[in-house]
C-alpha cells in the first residue's frame, strides 16, 4: 500500500515557503460550468509569478485512458508529449503576498491517501486555511449577479455570502471530501461554488471567473489582476444581449427565467437565490443558439465586419 508521503515529491529545496499561507484549490475533472475553473487557473499562471512546490504521481493518481495524455506527431515520429499534472503552487500576488495553489486534475485514484497528503502538505508548510472554488450549471438568469453557494465550516462567511443552501444528496469530487476531513479536523475551510446560468455553462463566461476572484479575495485579502477578465465579461455581456434583443423567442425563455425567480431584500449582497416559481427554460433551447452567435460574432469581429 502507497503511504501519502509517496504520492508526492517536494520542489522546494532551491526556495523557501513561508509559514502562515492561504491554499487555494481549483481542480478539473468534475464540472466547470462556464469554464470558471480553467478561467481561474489560467489567469493566475498568465499573471503571476509561481513555482511548483510539490508534485503528485501520475501512475499512482490518473487514469491515463480517461484522460488521455497529448502527444504530438510530428510527419514520422513523436515530437513531443505533455503528460497531465497535478501540484501545489507557490504564487505571488500582485501586491507581493505569497499563497499556495493546489491546482490541476481531479485525482481517479487514492482519494483518502490524497486527502491525507495534502494534510501532510498543510501541516509541514503551516498553512493558515483552506478555501477552493467549483462552478455548476444553475437556472438562474444572466441578468443577475452569479450566485455563489459556500460550504465548510467558515459560519461568518456562509452566513454573509452564502445565497443557496440546498438539503440535498450530491455526486462528490475530490475537493468536498477534504473540506469534509479538514472540516473534522476543525480546520478553517470554505469551499466556493459560482452558480453559472444553465444556459450559459457549456461557453467560458468570464463573469464566474470574475466572482470567484472577488470571493476568493474577500476571505484571503490576496489581490489578483482582473481587469482584463472585466473587459472580457463586459464584451461577453453586449454580445450576449444583442443576440438576445435580436431574437423575440429566446428573450422570452429568458424573461420567464427571470420573472420565476423573487427577491429578498435581506440579503446585503443582493436577490437571495430561491427556488423558480415557474418552468425553467430548457438549456438546450438557448445555449446552441448564445453559442452560434456569439461564435458569429467573434468571426465577424475579427473580419472586421461589426
Amino acid at each position: 500500500m502507497v503511504e501519502p508521503s509517496e504520492l508526492y515529491e517536494l520542489h522546494n529545496d532551491d526556495f523557501d515557503v513561508p509559514s502562515g499561507l492561504h491554499l487555494i484549490a481549483g481542480l478539473t475533472g468534475f464540472t466547470d460550468a462556464g469554464s470558471t475553473i480553467e478561467q481561474f487557473s489560467q489567469h493566475v499562471f498568465d499573471n503571476l509569478q509561481h513555482r511548483v512546490v510539490a508534485l503528485f504521481d501520475n501512475d499512482e493518481l490518473l487514469d491515463y485512458r480517461s484522460r488521455r495524455p497529448v502527444m504530438y506527431f510530428e510527419k514520422d515520429h513523436i515530437s513531443s508529449y505533455e503528460p497531465s499534472m497535478l501540484a501545489l503552487y507557490l504564487v505571488t500576488d500582485e501586491v507581493g503576498q505569497k499563497f499556495l495553489f493546489l491546482h490541476g486534475y481531479e485525482p481517479d485514484f487514492k482519494w483518502e491517501s490524497f486527502t491525507q497528503a495534502v494534510f501532510d502538505l498543510i501541516d509541514f508548510f503551516e498553512v493558515e486555511d483552506f478555501a477552493w472554488v467549483h462552478s455548476i450549471p444553475f437556472p438562474i438568469p444572466h441578468s443577475r449577479p452569479v450566485g455563489v453557494t459556500i460550504s465548510g465550516n467558515r459560519k461568518d462567511i456562509i452566513d454573509r455570502v452564502s445565497e443557496w443552501k440546498p438539503q440535498t444528496q450530491v455526486p462528490g469530487n475530490v475537493l468536498h471530501l477534504l473540506e469534509f476531513r479538514f472540516a473534522e479536523e476543525d480546520f478553517p475551510t470554505a469551499g466556493f461554488v459560482m452558480l453559472v446560468p444553465h444556459y450559459l455553462s457549456d461557453l467560458s463566461y468570464p463573469q464566474a471567473a470574475v466572482m470567484a476572484f472577488e470571493q476568493i479575495s474577500s476571505i484571503t485579502g490576496l489581490v489578483f489582476p482582473t481587469d482584463s477578465l472585466r473587459e472580457s465579461a463586459t464584451k461577453f455581456s453586449v454580445d450576449l444581449e444583442r443576440k438576445i434583443s435580436d431574437n423575440p423567442e429566446l428573450a422570452k425563455l429568458v424573461t420567464s427565467l427571470e420573472d420565476g425567480f423573487s427577491s429578498d431584500e435581506s440579503n446585503s449582497r443582493g436577490p437571495r437565490i430561491r427556488a423558480p416559481k415557474t418552468e425553467v427554460p430548457s438549456a438546450d433551447e438557448i445555449a446552441s443558439e448564445l453559442e452560434d452567435y456569439l461564435t458569429l460574432r467573434r468571426k465577424q469581429s475579427d473580419e472586421g465586419q461589426i
